[in-house]
């Protein structure tokens, strides 16, 4: 037998199951109760997220995207001075930010970085945006085991491991999402990019199994595969004039993306509007992907 699941909303600082008899009392409470409903599915107020590698590119519009939504959001980086400088930006912005050192290729570190959170957010965790990662291009003749260890551990060990740790803090709060950050490169493919294409490619099937699996925990699992963003991760691309010029002309849009147009993405798959969106793969490229035009 399938587990019923439910569609949950916040309601002050509480969360309530949406039932049959509680879609019922909605509507005898009127229209006022209504309203609030509304507002309540597109709001993450008294929540709680985790979002790695959130100092730059992607991660960072993510971190802001869904403070700005209401939730109180703790985010990790390798680099110290980097953290430090974006959680003055966010106290200036008065944005419910927290952060710790961490490099998430280490399980040590990832060990770390939860009980963190678990101390920080006492024992409950609503999201966790598995976003932290590397890349680089490189034949398949000329990849190192050293090469294929390290994206191996921080893109896809890193969000394995993380979301196993996160699992008790996710069922605890109720109501649960993971939103992995895979890639394009993990649905076509692209020369040089073999081994990053299949930690993505992997990361897409997480996915599909978690959403499964952890569903009877309240617990719903989605993924965003942006295409070409403007980050510091593929700035060097984006220098590249003859690159530039020859994506552009395979992207109907016309343009690279920005991470402010993932980062909405990211949030509404966190949103109560969208709880009975699970297991599915997200792909933000602009229309990349689908364009059969030579």
């Amino acid at each position: 037998m399938v587990p019923e699941t439910r569609c949950l909303v916040m309601t002050g600082r509480k969360f309530s199951g949406l039932s049959a008899e509680g879609e019922e009392k909605t509507m005898e409470d009127g229209a006022d109760r209504r309203a609030n409903s509304r507002e309540d599915r597109w709001s993450l107020r008294a929540t709680t997220a985790l979002v790695t590698g959130g100092t730059k590119g992607i991660g960072h519009a993510i971190v802001e995207e869904l403070a700005r939504f209401g939730a109180a959001v703790h985010t990790c980086s390798r680099n110290e001075a980097e953290l430090s400088r974006c959680l003055q930006r966010w106290e200036a912005m008065n944005l419910k930010v927290t952060g710790s050192v961490c490099d998430v290729s280490s399980p040590v570190e990832r060990e770390k970085l939860m009980e963190d959170v678990k101390s920080i957010f006492h024992g409950k965790l609503n999201i966790l945006v598995n976003n932290a990662g590397t890349g680089f291009q490189s034949r398949v003749t000329d990849v190192t085991p050293e090469d294929y260890k390290l994206l191996m551990s921080t893109n896809l060990d890193s969000a394995f491991h993380l979301s196993q740790l996160a699992h008790p803090l996710l069922k605890a709060s109720g109501i649960g999402n993971i939103v992995f950050i895979s890639s394009m490169t993990s649905l076509i493919g692209i020369d040089t990019l073999a081994v990053y294409a299949a930690t993505k490619g992997a990361m897409n099937q997480l996915t599909r199994s978690l959403a499964c699996e952890w569903a009877k925990d309240n617990i719903r699992a989605n993924c965003v595969a942006p295409g070409y963003i403007r980050t510091p991760l593929i700035e060097p691309l984006c220098e590249n004039e003859e690159f530039v010029a020859k994506e552009t002309n395979r992207i109907p849009l016309g343009r690279l993306g920005e991470a402010d147009e993932v980062a909405p993405v990211v949030a509404f798959l966190c949103l109560p509007a969208s709880c009975y969106v699970n297991g599915q793969v997200v792909v933000v490229d602009g229309g990349r992907t689908v364009n059969g035009n030579a």
